[in-house]
C-alpha cells in the first residue's frame, strides 16, 4: 500500500467521468476546511495481508490527523497512481469501506470521494513539514 497523506487548509471535489462500472452513480460535489486527505493506493500484495495493512494505516491516518489537528476529519481517496502495483477495484472499495467504519467507531469523521471517478480536485495545503507525508506500507 502507498498513502500520501496531505493536510489541506481547504479541499474540494467535483465527481467529472465515471471510471469504473462497478461504481455507484455520483454528480454531487463536496468541499471541507482544516482536513486530512490520505491518496491511498492499495496494491496486489495487500490482498493477502489485509488485516496486517490496514491496522498500519489506521495508525498512520490517526497519527496524522492528531499531528495536524484536524478534530479527527480525514477523506480517503482512492488513488491508483502511486506505484504500478493495483488490488482489484472490488478488494479496494471494500477496503475503504472497512477503514471507514473503523475510523468512524474510533471517534473520526469519515468522508470518501467517489469510487470510480475521476475528480476536478481544488487542493490549498500550507508548506509546514507534516502537511505532505508518503507511507509505504
Amino acid at each position: 500500500m502507498k498513502v500520501l497523506m496531505i493536510y489541506c487548509k481547504h479541499f474540494g471535489y467535483e465527481p467529472t467521468i465515471k471510471t469504473l462500472d462497478i461504481a455507484d452513480d455520483h454528480e454531487k460535489s463536496e468541499s471541507f476546511e482544516n482536513i486530512q486527505i490520505a491518496f491511498i493506493q492499495v496494491e496486489e500484495e495487500d490482498m493477502e495481508k489485509e488485516g496486517e495493512v490496514a491496522k498500519k494505516l489506521l495508525k498512520n491516518l490517526k497519527w496524522i490527523c492528531g499531528k495536524n489537528e484536524t478534530n479527527k476529519r480525514v477523506v480517503l481517496h482512492s488513488f491508483a497512481h502511486l506505484s504500478d502495483s493495483k488490488a482489484s477495484p472490488e478488494f479496494t472499495q471494500e477496503f475503504f469501506n472497512k477503514i471507514d467504519t473503523r475510523l468512524t467507531n474510533a471517534g473520526y469523521k469519515v468522508f470518501q470521494t467517489p469510487f470510480g471517478y475521476f475528480l476536478d480536485l481544488q487542493i490549498e495545503a500550507p508548506g509546514f513539514s507534516l502537511a505532505r507525508v508518503f507511507k509505504s506500507i
